[in-house]
C-alpha cells in the first residue's frame, strides 16, 4: 500500500467513524431516559448491541469507500457508486438526530427507508465497479433493515 493510499484508507476511516461519532452525541444522552421510555418490538436488541454493530459497519462502508475511490478505475460508474455512497452516508448522518435528538419516529421512519433504498442502490452500482466493495456493504443493508423493522415498531407501538 503506498502512502497515498494509506492516506485515502485515513480519511475515509475519519469519515465514516466521525459520522458515527456525531450521531453518538444525539443517542447516548437519550438511551437512558426519551429511548427507555419507548415501548420498542420485542426484537430490539440491548442498547450495548448498537455501538459495537456500527463501529464495525462504519469500518466496512469506510473500506467500501477506500477501494471505490483508491483501487477501482475511474470510470462513470465509479463516480456514481462513490455518489450513491455519500447519498446513504448523509441519509445515515441525519437519522439520530431526527430520531434520537427530535424525537420524530415518524421522520426517522421515512428517513432510515430511504436509507436503505439508497444502500441497495450503492451495492447494486458498486457490483460494476467493485465486488468486494460492494459485498462489503451487504451487512450493513441487513443491519438497517433490521433497524428499519425496529423503527417501524416503535412508530406502531408509540
Amino acid at each position: 500500500m503506498t502512502l497515498k493510499s494509506a492516506g485515502r484508507l485515513l480519511g475515509c476511516l475519519l469519515l465514516c467513524l466521525g459520522v458515527g461519532f456525531i450521531e453518538s452525541v444525539y443517542t447516548r444522552p437519550e438511551i437512558p431516559t426519551w429511548y427507555a421510555a419507548l415501548v420498542k418490538p420485542f426484537w430490539t436488541p440491548p442498547p450495548i448491541a448498537f455501538p459495537i454493530v456500527w463501529t464495525v459497519l462504519y469500518v466496512l462502508m469506510a473500506i467500501t469507500l477506500w477501494r471505490l475511490w483508491d483501487t477501482a478505475t475511474p470510470s462513470p460508474a465509479r463516480r456514481q457508486a462513490v455518489g450513491f455512497f455519500l447519498v446513504q452516508l448523509a441519509l445515515n448522518a441525519i437519522w439520530s438526530p431526527v430520531f434520537f435528538g427530535w424525537h420524530g419516529i415518524r421522520i426517522a421512519l421515512a428517513v432510515i427507508l430511504l436509507l436503505l433504498v439508497s444502500i441497495v442502490a450503492t451495492i447494486a452500482v458498486s457490483l460494476q465497479v467493485d465486488r468486494i466493495a460492494a459485498w462489503l456493504l451487504l451487512p450493513y443493508a441487513l443491519w438497517v433493515a433490521y433497524a428499519t423493522t425496529i423503527n417501524a415498531g416503535v412508530v406502531a407501538l408509540n
